[in-house]
């Protein structure tokens, strides 16, 4: 499994949880820093990456259109890169959870 965060993230994220979701990057990587939502939603599910943003305008995409690509949204304020990192990987489990599950589309971390 691998995520794809977004731009309102660092991009050392990716880096930083490489080694619990090989394959991660942050938009900034795949050339679509500045890209509109869609842009980002269709190269996500073109790829097979799992969204990672704190952008509501995702969650409401994501119940629009159903998934691919699966979304775990930040519901946090402002916060440092070993803070979100902790959070993710304490919530390692969860994250795996709704990529296999064939129903849901979003999971909420905050």
């Amino acid at each position: 499994m691998k995520l794809l965060f977004d731009e309102n993230l660092s991009p050392k994220l990716s880096r930083l949880v490489a080694d619990l979701f090989p394959g991660s990057m942050h938009v900034r990587e795949c050339g679509l820093l500045g890209r509109p939502d869609d842009e980002i939603w269709d190269y996500a599910r073109a790829n097979s990456f799992t969204l990672v943003s704190k952008d509501s305008d995702f969650q409401q995409r994501s119940l629009l259109y159903g998934h691919p690509p699966k979304l775990v949204w930040l519901r946090l304020g402002n916060c440092t890169r070993p803070q979100l990192r902790r959070l993710i990987t304490a919530r390692e489990r969860d994250i795996h959870a709704l990529e296999a599950d064939p129903f849901e589309s979003v999971l909420v971390l905050s």
